[in-house]
């Protein structure tokens, strides 16, 4: 995902003995910051001395893992912008809900009788929030339709999002990000390219042509859903390498713009379709067709009564396993379904509304002040989220205690490790080996935003407990330097 905060100031260290539980005896002190001496004075150098955070916030919060005790603070208190650490609290609050086996599901149903090979009437595909569909998923159910004797649907091919409303984006999406793979509309029928999961997406590729000709364009997976206008140019060897995607607002028009020299290697960008649930029943489409089904009818949106004959279903891969793309890549349209499908579960209505008011609740039940909380989406994607740095690591340190704690832990991004679904969006940072794979934290990222929080073995082997939150910075890229530093601080504490 997309996003970024800030940090600055210096803190004194003050020791205050009262400890206010909240919904558990074992709750960490809320207040209790004692001195530090050296681990003090380091992070107050570094927040004091950087330029970059020179009118900028920095909320710090430093923990212990073993008892929770607050050991550092820097306005901890003070709400800022999490960006994509608040998919912490999303994960935290969909594993309690939903629990770690949960799986979405996707229903195959017709209104009438096959007879002869033929159905009848109209196919129904229902969705029900999963978005790790793939093109080999959609193969999969029509070859099951294939052995039920199906060669034909005499009506059309009905794609039903009905399990959530029709609101398809959070409430401060910015325009400019609709066609962003980051910004996708939330559909419960939607489809990825691939095994990334970046649901309600398409793969563009862009090739070298010959000198003076347009470039080659393909897209993954292959489909005729949307359209590309091809606008590029083929220059020489020393050209510019300048290509430029676009959605066309209200339209799957994809415009492609620019220069690409003879000799680059292939460009690729996942862009944003507009209505993901036809884009899916496009695909169902193809994959019953390649199986010898032929579909009469068009491809329309509608609701799939209880009348309906299920003829199939498909289940998604189970809430721990969906974690790991979800976390270690930052999957902002994960997280939005989360939110939706706790709202579905708990209250009937899968919406961001309902789904957030579940999520504060369940947080509270874990021991989270959710009053202290600004909650606007499951992604962190708003800039009107707001969360103290202080009421993160108590989130880090109250998890520890669930029973989900486990697969949460393995969900972070592991700091230098190199496979992506390990490292996440921290294989590429904290690479010295002193402190490789030392470090499980989740990213956060918007513009003037860069965030980090997690956890962070010391080199006496203590496990300590951290939150970053910078915000109101000119350059979120170095920000990320200031975050780095400041772990490489903790992980080198006796």
């Amino acid at each position: 995902m997309k996003q970024k905060t800030t940090a600055i100031i210096i803190f004194s260290l003050v020791t205050i003995l009262a400890i206010i539980p909240f919904f558990h005896t074992d709750e960490p002190p809320a207040r209790a910051v004692e001195p530090s001496g050296e681990l003090s004075t380091e992070i107050s150098k570094l927040l004091t001395d950087e330029p970059v955070l020179n009118g900028a916030l920095a909320g710090v919060s430093i923990r212990s893992a073993e008892d929770g005790k607050l050991l550092y603070e820097h306005i901890g208190d003070t709400r800022l912008q999490p960006a994509s650490v608040l998919k912490m609290f999303t994960a935290a609050a969909a594993y309690s809900v939903l629990g770690e086996e949960y799986r979405f599901t996707t229903e195959v149903l017709a209104d009438g009788k096959i007879d002869g090979g033929t159905l009848a009437g109209d196919l129904y595909l229902k969705g029900m929030g999963d978005p790790t569909l793939l093109p080999a998923d959609f193969d999969e159910m029509a070859k099951k339709l294939k052995n039920k004797g199906i060669k034909k649907v005499s009506g059309d091919l009905v794609a039903d999002d009905s399990w959530y409303d029709d609101v398809r984006y959070s409430e401060d999406l910015t325009w400019n990000d609709e066609h962003q793979y980051y910004g996708a509309q939330v559909s419960a029928l939607t489809a990825s390219p691939n095994q990334d999961y970046d649901a309600g997406t398409v793969i563009v590729n862009i090739f070298p042509g010959k000198k003076g000709k347009a470039a080659n364009i393909s897209l993954e997976p292959e489909t005729d859903y949307v359209k590309i206008l091809n606008e590029t140019v083929t220059v020489g060897a020393k050209g510019k390498h300048e290509v430029k995607i676009e959605g066309e607002h209200g339209s799957n028009n994809i415009i492609v713009g620019g220069t690409i020299p003879v000799n680059a290697h292939k460009a690729r960008e996942w862009v944003a379709v507009w209505e993901p649930s036809l884009y899916a029943g496009s695909l169902f489409k193809k994959s019953l067709e390649n199986h010898g089904i032929k579909v009469v009818g068009k491809i329309i949106t509608g609701r799939a009564t209880e009348t309906k004959t299920k003829l199939i279903s498909h289940k998604s891969m189970p809430l721990a396993e969906l974690m790991i793309p979800f976390m270690k890549l930052s999957n902002n349209g994960h997280a939005e379904v989360l939110v939706k499908e706790m709202g579905k579960v708990v209250h009937g209505d899968g919406s961001w509304e309902k789904g957030l008011e579940v999520m504060n609740a369940e947080l509270s039940k874990i021991g989270i002040d959710s009053s202290r909380l600004v909650l606007r989406d499951g992604s962190g994607i708003s800039h009107a989220n707001l969360i103290p740095a202080n009421e993160i690591t108590k989130l880090l340190y109250l998890a520890q205690r669930e029973k989900w704690f486990p697969a949460f832990q393995h969900s972070l991004p592991v700091a230098g490790a190199k496979d992506r679904m390990v490292g996440g969006t921290l294989r590429n940072r904290l690479k010295d080996e002193a402190i490789m794979n030392k470090i499980k934290a989740k990213t956060g990222s918007l513009t003037g935003v860069s965030t980090l929080a997690g956890y962070v073995k010391t080199s006496s082997g203590e496990t300590l407990i951290f939150t970053i939150l910078l915000n109101n910075l000119l350059d979120d890229r170095e920000g990320r330097k200031v975050e780095d530093e400041l772990v490489k601080i903790l992980a080198r504490q006796p």
